[in-house]
């Protein structure tokens, strides 16, 4: 049997598309896994399928390249909503998307008539540890001092729909996230593990980060990374509501509106293809 598949990339952060209403996607760890290999595979930082929603328009499941399942993926989404409008699932400049993490209000944005991204409602950020979750033994952490890997670092946690922690460094260029990476991910303190972003701070406008995901590794973009990393910023008193991440693979502007956290950035086609399975 054939699969149609489209490779898309939001600044970077690339996963493989299909559409799951016209046509059976399996979603078991080995396809996923294998799709995803860079060598052997696709390549991806994992897969993302289009599928009907009982509540809204359309419904996103989304996985990891390890075939774990996600909550929610910022850059995913921006393309997931190109993805149906290039495809003519529908015409609408506005959908309702159902995640894992809830509702997701997704509005894209157009040169002409050709759709180059997208603006999300990422939602409310969350800083209740229980709710994150954080076994951390106060209810809230910002910039709280943890011990990890025999280094002392100041985290500050937040859920955006996944969970987050944030730190800040002086230099991100000499970090060796493959070995400090996995040690934040699977540190004791997250019990669903956790997704780490590094931060240095350039002014109050702009910052720039790197990124450890929980399943993938180090990427290029994390959408609600770059949320949770605004979020911190300003409860750090770093910066104020709005301000451009810098990513490896590109820039997001990121605002917080008082209620919900608004990200922008654009959605990009790689390639089209079909599979073999």
């Amino acid at each position: 049997m054939q699969l149609h598949f489209t490779k898309m990339e939001g600044i970077g952060n690339d996963y493989i598309y299909f559409d799951g209403i016209s046509q059976e996607i399996p979603m078991d760890k080995e396809f996923i896994t294998k799709i995803s290999d860079r060598h052997f595979g696709i390549g991806s930082d994992g897969m993302i399928v289009v599928l009907p929603s009982d509540k809204y328009d359309f419904k996103m499941r989304m996985f990891n390249r390890d075939g774990s399942e996600a909550m929610m993926c910022g850059n995913g989404i921006r393309c997931f909503a190109k993805f149906i409008y290039d495809h003519q699932l529908s015409n609408k400049h506005v959908l309702n998307i159902e995640t894992k993490a809830g509702l997701r209000v997704v509005e894209l944005l157009f040169d002409g008539k050709e759709c180059i991204g997208a603006k999300v409602d990422m939602g409310k950020p969350i800083i209740n540890c229980k709710d994150i979750p954080c076994t951390y033994p106060k209810e809230q952490m910002i910039n709280e001092p943890v011990e990890i890997g025999n280094h002392e670092y100041h985290l500050t946690s937040i859920s955006m729909g996944n969970p987050h922690t944030v730190t800040f460094v002086d230099d991100l260029d000499s970090l060796d996230l493959n070995k400090i990476g996995p040690e934040f991910e699977h540190h004791q303190l997250f019990p669903e593990s956790v997704n780490t972003e590094f931060v240095k701070v350039v002014n109050d406008k702009y910052v720039k980060m790197r990124v450890w995901e929980r399943g993938s590794g180090e990427t290029m973009a994390c959408g609600t990374g770059a949320c949770a990393v605004m979020y911190a910023c300003y409860l750090n008193k770093y910066t104020g509501k709005k301000v451009t991440v810098e990513l490896l693979g590109g820039c997001l502007e990121i605002e917080y509106n008082g209620d919900t956290i608004i990200m922008s950035g654009p959605a990009t086609n790689v390639f089209t293809g079909t599979i073999e399975i």
